[in-house]
């Protein structure tokens, strides 16, 4: 092996130990640089004969264009391993299965709503909405509520700005407002019969939706859920009220042997008023009494508020917590798991 094939061979294998580019290039410089060992034999042509050069420039040029081609074959290998090395790293494996979007469902309070109004819609009951930021009228006056009630206080109601300073608006503490609402609607309308001594048709509506109040513990939310009940007519009794009901828990619950109790109790804007509990006969629940609604005969002063006469048309309402009843159904103890926001907690209800 004559002294360019030694130095080719030098060269690939330097070449051949370089692990990065870095490396490469320093290993070229050795040999193709300004100072590298090809420029010095070119260097040393200027003492040879004009034959002499014309064959070594040849054999030296054979040799550069090897230890190119060397470097380039390197380089190209260089590269090679890190693309792999980069495909690896981001690699997909195309025989697991696709992320699909997940579908989205109702919130539980949400089912529980859609349940009521279904139940009470095959009753026969309409369901009305209305404002979350009400005016005092509507909220607490029209309802019987006087001026020195405790649910007037700030320490129990968030008002807002707006209306009269002596009864700023607020944000509903209960949906009640809305029945007044409705009834008024519903006497405008029929006016011409009461007018004419005629018997209007009966008012009968449910009122879910959100409520507020300054309340937060593990049964109970600054912001909650309520549905209102009112029926009135020319003859609803309090024996409606209990018939309703217990059909509406029984169907809700799917148990037909739930115990129903109206606890004699006070509200302003019914008398007489009771509150409603209910006892399961089986599950964890059994023996227990638990209390979940609101209810009575709708107050004298209220149906006078609503344009009708008291003396003639008589009523019930009641007024029970969603949450709660979707608490129940569900088995969920803590209120807050409802409005955390965990998707691995609201998942399991659909």
């Amino acid at each position: 092996m004559n002294e360019l094939d030694s130095l080719v061979e030098s060269a690939r294998q330097l070449f051949a130990q370089s692990a990065t580019p870095a490396d490469l290039e320093n290993a070229k410089a050795q040999f193709l640089g300004k100072s590298g060992r090809m420029t010095e034999l070119m260097k040393g042509m200027a003492q040879l004969s004009v034959e002499e050069k014309k064959s070594r420039g040849a054999a030296i040029n054979v040799a550069k264009q090897a230890i190119e081609a060397a470097l380039t074959a390197r380089r190209q290998a260089l590269a090679d391993a890190e693309l792999q090395l980069q495909l690896q790293a981001e690699a997909l494996d195309v025989s697991l299965p696709g992320r699909q979007r997940g579908a989205g469902g109702l919130h539980p309070v949400s089912l529980t709503l859609e349940r009521i109004e279904g139940i009470f819609g095959s009753m026969g009951f309409d369901v009305a909405e209305g404002p979350e930021i009400e005016t005092d009228w509507f909220n607490f006056t029209a309802l019987n509520t006087p001026e020195d009630h405790p649910a007037r206080s700030m320490h129990d109601t968030f008002y807002v700005e707006g209306g009269p300073a002596h009864a700023p608006n607020l944000l509903r503490t209960h949906t009640s407002p809305v029945q007044v609402r409705y009834a008024v609607q519903h006497v405008k309308k029929h006016r011409a019969l009461l007018d004419a001594g005629q018997a209007m048709p009966e008012i009968r509506v449910i009122v879910p939706g959100r409520t507020y109040r300054v309340d937060s513990d593990a049964t109970h939310s600054p912001m909650f859920h309520q549905c209102e009940g009112l029926w009135i007519g020319e003859n609803v009794s309090f024996k409606d009220l209990k018939v309703v009901f217990t059909d509406f828990c029984r169907t809700f619950f799917e148990s037909d042997d739930l115990v129903l109790r109206f606890r004699p109790s006070f509200f302003p804007f019914t008398e007489p008023s009771a509150e409603i509990d209910i006892q399961f006969q089986t599950g964890p629940l059994a023996g227990r009494w638990l209390e979940v609604a609101g209810s009575g005969q709708v107050h004298p002063n209220v149906v006078r508020n609503m344009g009708l006469d008291p003396e003639k048309y008589i009523g019930f309402a009641f007024g029970m917590g969603p949450d709660r009843l979707t608490m129940l159904r569900y088995g969920v103890n803590d209120l807050r798991l409802f409005f955390d926001g965990d998707i691995r907690f609201l998942s399991q209800f659909q």
